[in-house]
């Protein structure tokens, strides 16, 4: 019979793409993972894994065993939601993935509160792009996302993923305290033209809202500067290198070389929490979605 923790290993190997990521998203160490799918080898008496480059690529025979493996992980998932909904309890373990900044804004405050009121619950926290978490709890990989979208692009959902809202958070503009713009509490998109801006790279969901807005006022933004991190934008904001547009999530207090704008209308993006369908169910999902809920007023409030 094949065991159950290899069959996870593989399929978190065909998500992920790497030993390190998969070994990350189950909480082991890369060699805790290379000794089961190596265990898995010898079991089935198949190679799965193979030398490329730097890296390793499945197998034929290992990417049909992980879409196998990922039947069966959901047929278990399954059955453990029945048991814990009978219970009526949050219990086991919750694999949650959240981007960034709400990782740093949001989480602490989540995880905390978790803990202290369901002792048995593990969850369990990974940072994972928005757009990309969405996937991976529709193929099992994650319990729960915490992902965000914005107006002019929405965050796709599959079928059998279901949402639900969280809050939404405010951006500002930031610029270097001696800037002209500095002065003032409020601006418009208008007020924006030729500056040099500093934001993330293209493809995120922030780069291309940007990006697409400003272009709706009639000009070409100029993108001085790129970076993943908020942290990082504001440290080159208050070298003096550009403007951003950062959310107030997670963002932290600003240096004194930094002077925060109302842009008006104010930018938004809309946090929300997706789960499997099959699920729902589930008491620990339900408490978690209710304590994010509950406690993002507060978060809120406090930026």
């Amino acid at each position: 019979m094949l065991d159950l923790g290899r069959l996870r290993a593989l399929h978190a190997v065909s998500v992920h793409g790497t030993v390190g990521a998969a070994a990350a998203a189950l909480g082991y160490t890369p060699s805790a993972v290379s000794q089961q799918i190596a265990k898995l080898e010898r079991e089935t008496r198949t190679t799965l894994l193979e030398r490329s480059g730097r890296g390793v690529r499945l197998t034929d025979e290992a990417r049909r065993l992980a879409a196998t493996a990922e039947r069966v992980l959901a047929l278990v998932e399954e059955a453990e939601v029945r048991l814990e909904e009978r219970r009526g309890q949050p219990e086991g373990r919750l694999r949650i993935g959240c981007f960034p900044s709400a990782a740093r804004g949001l989480m602490p405050r989540v995880l905390a509160d978790l803990a202290r009121r369901h002792p048995a619950l593990d969850a369990r926290l990974t940072e994972v792009d928005p757009h990309l978490s969405v996937d991976l709890v529709g193929r099992g990989v994650l319990d729960l996302a915490v992902a965000h979208d914005w107006d002019i692009a929405a965050l796709p959902v599959p079928p059998g993923v279901e949402q639900a809202v969280v809050g939404d958070d405010g951006c500002d503009i930031l610029v270097p305290r001696d800037h002209p713009l500095a002065a003032r509490e409020r601006v418009r998109r208008e007020d924006l033209s030729r500056e040099r801006w500093i934001t993330q790279p293209p493809g995120t969901v922030c780069h291309d809202w940007l990006i697409r807005t400003l272009r709706a006022t009639g000009y070409e933004p100029l993108i001085a500067h790129q970076a993943e991190e908020n942290h990082t934008q504001v440290a080159l904001v208050a070298a003096g290198l550009g403007i951003a547009l950062v959310p107030r999530l997670g963002r932290g207090p600003l240096p004194p070389e930094v002077a925060a704008l109302r842009l008006e209308p104010v930018p938004v993006r809309r946090l929300w929490a997706l789960w499997r369908a099959g699920a729902a169910r589930r008491p620990a999902i339900t408490e978690t979605v209710r304590t994010l809920q509950e406690l993002w007023p507060e978060v809120s409030a406090a930026r």
